[in-house]
């Protein structure tokens, strides 16, 4: 149910519009760029431009290195990434253009079908000690950008995960003796992703 995956294992796609690269750390079974579940990624910012389509996406973007990102979605709404771990919610479907705040910047990105998946995506910079209900079919995601974590399961599983490790836990497949599992998460400078089945 848990799986760590490590930086080797991510993979270099160039974006859909073929302006830059992402480095994919991972995407639902069977899924490719034109048709996914959900998708985890990095990206790598250098200039000012235009964001891809995703009609039929949400996307969640994480600002994790740099000094910032506007994004204007051309639809009257405008996040403002300044510090790091803000995150911008929004249609895959806008007609986003991202501008630099000052020089290059790195985000974390979270798309999900918005027919299959619900995200809840948090950043939490101070060291936590998290308590997660996972219900049955959903998927859980952490990732921290400075320090390892520390997960343990109501089902007595532990991982310790280093820097950079990507931690997947997922009931999709599980028989639980009840709905949900309880998820104890522990570490700071953390992107915590609940996938909530629709």
């Amino acid at each position: 149910m848990i799986t760590l995956l490590p930086p080797e294992s991510f993979k270099t796609i160039p974006w859909k519009n073929g302006l830059g690269y992402t480095t994919e750390l991972a995407i639902s079974e069977g899924g490719n760029l034109d048709a996914f579940d959900w998708r985890l990624s990095i990206a790598s910012v250098e200039n000012d431009g235009d964001f891809s389509n995703f009609s039929g996406y949400q996307r969640n973007l994480v600002l994790i290195e740099g000094n910032g990102l506007i994004l204007d979605h051309r639809n009257g709404e405008v996040d403002k990434l300044t510090q790091s771990l803000d995150i911008a919610r929004f249609d895959g479907a806008s007609k986003t253009h991202g501008t630099l705040v000052k020089g290059g910047i790195k985000d974390f990105n979270i798309m999900t079908n918005q027919t299959s998946f619900t995200p809840d995506v948090n950043g939490y910079i101070e060291q936590q000690h998290l308590s997660i209900d996972l219900l049955a079919g959903n998927l859980l995601f952490a990732y921290s950008l400075t320090d390892e974590m520390i997960v343990n399961t109501s089902n007595n599983e532990h991982y310790t995960a280093p820097v950079g490790h990507l931690i997947k836990i997922s009931t999709m497949n599980e028989t639980l003796g009840s709905d949900q599992i309880t998820i104890a998460l522990s570490g700071e400078n953390m992107i915590v992703i609940q996938l909530k089945l629709k």
